[in-house]
């Protein structure tokens, strides 16, 4: 964490850079043509993991390649196990100072690269995916799901803003906090959105009835790390998510679609917080449980209305 990310005591997440956008038409400069970008990831980063999913839900493997970094990230940022193959970068922050020398502060994934301009276009998380849904339609898999639906968006947006503020991001608040009230702020507003969801999670199979949308996919990488890390690595201790019927048994049934079972790593995942986040964990000795079983029955189908 950099010293611009904290006021008084409270963790403020950086801006992101690089914010232009991929069109469908082109109008934006970077027309969304098959093959033409670069999607960097770490499968232990939340706001990566979404991207992973959706790409895979789309079935857009082909038409956006895909690099992943290594977990153990150190003071030069994230490391490529192997030279990148397309851009020849060893760091990530390479393809960071290339795009602007100028550039200063934490070198974030999720990132797309264009091959033919040869510069990061966004590092933008929360658009990336829904660039994906819309702007890349013309190269989703026949059948593919409408995660992002017209009719849908304000109340997907709202919920969405919700998530992010106080579960998403505010599982970082509460563990990078530097101050009591800054912490107990964090951590109430987390435990109030998740008792929320799991009354809303009651009634219904997903997050908006019986499709998986935007919403889902913006959810899961939180729970996915809340029990292996932010119950106890970030002092989110309330509850684990075990201890919610609904949100635990939703949060299976995700896992067992493929696009978020198979792009759901753990041991990436335990390996970038216990070991890189020394502040938190000087020890850098990453646990070995949460022993849980991820694959057992979840019986969600039964909410299912077709």
């Amino acid at each position: 964490m950099t010293a611009q990310e904290f006021a008084r005591g409270r963790f403020v997440r950086q801006a992101n850079r690089f914010t232009d956008v991929i069109t469908a038409d082109g109008s934006s400069g970077y027309p969304a043509e098959s093959g033409r970008y670069r999607l960097f990831v770490s499968y232990a980063c939340p706001w990566a993991h979404r991207t992973l999913i959706v790409r895979r839900l789309l079935g857009l493997e082909d038409a956006i390649g895909v690099g992943v970094v290594d977990p153990i990230r150190d003071e030069r940022g994230w490391r490529f196990p192997d030279r990148d193959p397309v851009t020849g970068a060893v760091f990530l922050s390479e393809l960071y100072l290339s795009s602007d020398p100028s550039f200063e502060g934490r070198y974030t994934v999720p990132c797309v690269w264009d091959t033919v301009s040869g510069r990061l276009v966004t590092n933008d998380f929360p658009a990336i995916t829904t660039t994906l849904e819309t702007e890349f339609a013309a190269h989703h898999r026949a059948g593919a799901p409408d995660l992002y639906p017209v009719a849908l968006r304000p109340e997907i947006d709202e919920l969405n803003e919700l998530v992010y503020t106080t579960v998403n991001n505010g599982v970082y608040k509460a563990g990078f906090a530097t101050a009591q009230d800054a912490y107990e702020e964090a951590f109430d507003a987390l435990f109030a959105t998740l008792d929320l969801l799991e009354e809303r999670l009651a009634g219904r199979r997903y997050l908006f009835g019986d499709a998986i949308t935007e919403a889902d996919v913006r959810l899961y990488p939180t729970l996915a790390r809340f029990d292996a890390v932010y119950h106890a690595h970030f002092k989110c201790n309330l509850r684990r998510l075990a201890d919610y019927p609904n949100l635990w048994a939703y949060a299976r049934d995700l896992y067992s679609v493929p696009a978020f079972g198979e792009t759901t790593d753990f041991d990436h995942i335990k390996r970038h917080y216990y070991v890189t986040q020394t502040a938190i964990n000087p020890s850098q000795v990453v646990p070995k449980g949460p022993l849980v079983d991820w694959t057992a029955p979840h019986g969600r189908e039964r909410l299912s209305q077709g």
